[in-house]
């Protein structure tokens, strides 16, 4: 067993008492069944339908703007820069062709280097015509409850690391390989 899987399964057995509890889980908690390596599948297919957007322009052309600056993390690592696309936001459905945001880190010269897409919906507009919580492509999205540190309504959201390899795996929040440091 390798040690980053023991550490998941001993995060996994440690909070079973405070989600017993009701408490809020951790990022690490939330995937602590899940494997760490991603479907290739699903990484294929997102790396496939952002290739364009690796040139930052052509994710603006395409309706996504920045939002929220650099989003670095509690624990470590960072999400990067998020470029959204509103009307996906606000559709109410999550479709693996069309990612909500788009993640991006500052390179020295002043461009964007895409890392990878945030599938995000709002919770509200999800239950509206779904019973169960969203699964893409076989992963679990986190719930992101109101209020949040970002002053959104609550949400289903589901990291995809598909440019930027995690050391924690390929869906969890942050990566440790991500810094804000240059912003």
């Amino acid at each position: 067993m390798s040690v980053t899987r023991f550490v998941m399964v001993v995060v996994g057995a440690l909070t079973a008492p405070l989600l017993a509890s009701g408490m809020p889980q951790s990022d690490a908690a939330q995937h602590a069944g899940h494997p760490l390596d991603a479907p290739p599948s699903l990484l294929q297919h997102v790396r496939q339908v952002t290739e364009p957007f690796k040139d930052v322009n052509r994710a603006i052309a395409a309706g996504y703007a920045p939002f929220l600056g650099c989003v670095s993390g509690p624990e470590e690592g960072a999400m990067g820069l998020h470029f959204v696309n509103q009307a996906l936001v606000g559709d109410g459905e999550l479709d693996v062709e069309q990612p909500e945001a788009l993640l991006y880190e500052s390179t020295p010269n002043g461009g964007a280097r895409l890392l990878g897409v945030e599938y995000v919906v709002l919770a509200e507009a999800w239950h509206a015509n779904h019973a169960e919580p969203p699964v893409l492509e076989g992963q679990l999205f986190h719930l992101i409850p109101s209020p949040n540190r970002f002053g959104l309504p609550a949400h289903y959201a589901l990291h995809v690391w598909a440019w930027r390899d995690n050391p924690n795996g390929a869906f969890v929040n942050w990566n440790p390989r991500v810094s804000c440091n240059a912003h």
